[in-house]
C-alpha cells in the first residue's frame, strides 16, 4: 500500500533558473508521510494527542532530473520498515507529463523514531497505538 500526493511546483520553491531547490524534497516527503498515515484513519495530530511524535533520524535523497516551476508532481510514499521503536518510509518523486505518463525525478527514504511527546524519550508505538502499529507493520513493502 502506498499514498499518492500531488504537488505543483511553486515559484517560491525554485531558483533563478526555474528549477526546484533540493531542499524542497524533504518537505514534499513530509506531505507524502502525512498522507500515508491518513490511509490508516489516523492523523499526525491524533498521534501527538496520544503522546507520540516521530522525529527524523535519517534522510536520504537521490536526484535524477530537476523539477521545474509549475511541474505537476506525484509523490508516492510507502513504509519499508516498522518496529515498535522506529519507522522508515520510501518516496518517489515523479513529474506527470502532459500525456499522463510519469518521469522519475528522484527518490529517497526517511527514518523516524517513536518518542514520547513530553519527554522525547523513545516509546513503543505498539503499546501506545496498537491498532496503528499493526496496520503499519502489516503494510511494510520492501524497496
Amino acid at each position: 500500500m502506498h499514498s499518492r500526493s500531488y504537488i505543483t511546483v511553486r515559484y517560491a520553491e525554485t531558483d533563478k533558473m526555474g528549477v526546484a531547490h533540493h531542499s524542497n524534497y524533504p518537505i514534499w516527503y513530509e506531505v507524502g508521510r502525512t498522507d500515508y498515515i491518513k490511509l490508516f484513519n489516523v492523523s499526525y495530530s491524533q498521534m501527538e494527542d496520544a503522546g507520540v511524535m516521530i522525529p527524523l533520524r535519517n534522510l536520504n535523497c537521490h536526484f535524477s532530473l530537476p523539477a521545474k516551476y509549475e511541474d505537476k508532481l506525484i509523490i508516492r510514499t510507502w513504509c519499508i520498515n516498522a518496529t515498535a521503536a522506529r519507522i522508515e518510509f520510501a518516496y518517489t518523486v515523479k513529474r506527470i507529463e502532459p500525456d499522463g505518463s510519469e518521469t522519475e525525478l528522484g527518490y529517497g527514504t526517511t527514518e523516524h523514531g517513536f518518542v514520547d511527546a513530553k519527554t522525547f524519550r523513545p516509546c513503543s508505538i505498539r503499546k501506545r497505538m496498537p491498532e496503528l502499529y499493526e496496520q503499519l507493520h502489516k503494510n511494510v513493502k520492501e524497496i
